[in-house]
């Protein structure tokens, strides 16, 4: 069956980029993602909530002309190409991402360690998959957090990747969240410093528009990439550093082409996640950092 057109007469519910008819443009599918997940209001005043595409006229209910979402999206300040390229590396990954997480980019993290885990660990750890704007530890339930991704695309990342991983032996559960924002402590009101605000970090990998990030997403794996580092750091300084955590290095290699960058394999994917948590941004000197990844290579 080959439906070429989505109006009153044929219609083809995994194709929202075709025309209404010959004369209409074509609307483009990544802009209409994107356009989605940084309007708000448009999927969620809709009757049709996330099983459905939103129709025209929510969209132009909301302000925006449909030939025109790219346009419209630079009013909002929304980055157009960095929301395209999320929504690439969701669909790279098998996610269906507007449909599965339109306007939800808070995650609730549950059966958390609460001796161990911080805010800061949540934020380096959830910040590979996407860019973290805020967290909160629960205060009743510590081994429970609230994480607030920058857009639902990189929320759904999030989830599908870390979902069932272990952390300082417990093995998280990652849901979204009924919740469309993290709150901040109200003024003069402490938490222990259990919330924390992330969104001017420095650290966010994702911040440029179109970041070479996105194609460099991978699931948590025991062989972590490092870049960054400067050419006085030798094999032994990093492998005495990885180990110094406790974990077990049990294999290590430059890139031959780049020494600035290296893969180091840790004794078990718990240890990578732990490793990668810790050594994120380290300072190895002459105002170096090293960046840490999950690889997809092995050694």
């Amino acid at each position: 069956l080959n439906v070429k057109y989505n109006n009153d007469k044929s219609r083809d519910y995994t194709r929202p980029d075709l025309p209404t008819a010959d004369s209409q443009p074509s609307i483009d599918h990544q802009a209409m993602a994107a356009a989605a997940f940084s309007a708000p209001g448009i999927i969620s005043a809709s009757p049709f909530g996330a099983h459905a595409f939103p129709p025209t006229f929510a969209i132009q209910q909301a302000g925006l002309s449909v030939p025109g979402i790219p346009g419209a999206l630079a009013s909002l300040g929304v980055g157009h190409s960095s929301m395209a390229a999320a929504a690439a590396a969701a669909s790279r990954l098998g996610l269906s991402g507007l449909a599965a997480a339109g306007g939800h980019n808070v995650l609730l993290v549950s059966n958390l360690n609460p001796e161990s885990v911080t805010p800061h660990c949540l934020f380096i750890l959830f910040g590979v998959y996407g860019d973290v704007m805020r967290v909160k530890i629960l205060f009743n339930k510590k081994e429970n957090a609230l994480v607030q991704m920058s857009d639902g695309t990189q929320a759904q990342l999030a989830m599908s990747h870390l979902n069932g991983q272990r952390l300082h032996g417990r093995a998280m559960r990652v849901t979204l969240s009924k919740h469309t924002t993290v709150q901040l402590p109200r003024e003069g009101h402490e938490d222990q410093g259990l919330t924390k605000d992330f969104s001017n970090s420095p650290l966010h990998r994702f911040k440029k528009p179109g970041s070479k990030n996105y194609s460099n997403i991978f699931p948590p794996s025991a062989t972590l990439h490092l870049s960054n580092i400067p050419p006085s750091v030798v094999e032994d300084d990093l492998k005495r550093l990885f180990a110094s955590s406790g974990a077990t290095v049990k294999a290590f290699k430059f890139f031959q082409k780049d020494r600035k960058m290296a893969l180091i394999q840790m004794g078990s994917v718990e240890e990578a996640i732990e490793c990668l948590i810790e050594f994120h941004n380290h300072d190895l000197g002459e105002n170096h950092h090293l960046r840490v990844s999950f690889s997809k290579s092995t050694i």
